[in-house]
């Protein structure tokens, strides 16, 4: 069983901020303010120029650590310094991972990120039947890759994508791009009724941002709750070098949806009609 794996024995809350926003210290401090709140997990994004996957309160978090002048080799050393207990999962988009280091393909970055710490990947642009060298190196350097699975998936694509998923599936709330919603989506149980055979966690994100909705989904049958743009939101918000209230908020949000994952376990837990 790896790292990621285990982390999923309980239901888990994976939390998500990208790395350099508004700047590489004051990321230290949020990533610590979340594990306070009781993440699990740790998603946390390396910037790319071109993040097709995310709305606009990521895509702003993307630029400002992009002006704040993170690198993969910045980013790689910010992991390699952190001191939490809990698996850290980089996301990002595939040509970082590509372009860096000897002209392995990803060889090499993942080499490092074994190295300084990383769980895991999600990699939102690449597909499952191109993710072979990914596959592969992650398979020698004892890493998991995480694919995300949108409500329209199925069929073959599904079947290929879970068979190269290790770690967990990272399952889509809802069509479209990320970004906090107040509602549940009525896609999210039935992307969860897609995937209950297979013999993975799943891990639903994409829109939630309150503890409510994250007991709603892990009473769905979800594994774990990804939460990012309403995280990002209160950096976005307050995060100015004078935003010193920013850790409070993140922690005071990661304890709210931290106890909505243990409060969905606890109801799947009680026998029925208690």
């Amino acid at each position: 069983m790896s790292e990621l794996e285990a982390a999923f024995e309980e239901p888990a809350f994976v939390p998500y901020l990208c790395v350099g926003d508004p700047s590489v210290e004051r990321t230290r401090e949020y990533v610590e303010a979340l594990v306070r709140g009781g993440a699990d997990v740790l998603e946390l994004g390396l910037p790319f120029s071109e993040p097709i996957a995310e709305g606009p309160t990521i895509q702003g978090s993307v630029v400002r650590a992009l002006e704040a002048g993170v690198t993969p080799d910045v980013y790689l050393d910010f992991v390699d310094s952190l001191d939490v207990d809990v698996p850290i999962v980089c996301m990002t988009y595939y040509n970082l991972l590509y372009q860096y280091g000897s002209g392995d393909g990803p060889g090499s970055f993942v080499a490092r990120a074994a190295e300084v710490g990383v769980s895991g990947f999600v990699i939102p642009d690449l597909p499952a039947e191109e993710a072979g060298p990914l596959r592969a190196a992650c398979d020698e350097h004892g890493l998991d890759l995480v694919f995300i699975v949108a409500p329209t998936t199925e069929g073959d694509r599904l079947e290929h994508m879970v068979e190269r998923s290790s770690g967990y599936l990272y399952v889509q709330a809802r069509l479209g791009v990320t970004g906090a919603k107040a509602d549940v989506s009525d896609q999210t149980a039935d992307s969860l009724g897609k995937v209950s055979q297979y013999d993975i966690p799943k891990a639903v994100g994409f829109g939630v941002s309150s503890g409510d909705q994250a007991r709603h989904i892990v009473e769905a049958g979800a594994d774990g709750v990804i939460v990012g743009s309403a995280l990002v939101d209160i950096v976005a918000e307050h995060g100015d070098p004078d935003g010193d209230d920013v850790p409070a908020r993140l922690e005071a949000m990661a304890r709210e949806l931290s106890e909505g994952v243990a409060a969905g376990a606890e109801n799947m837990a009680k026998p029925e009609g208690q």
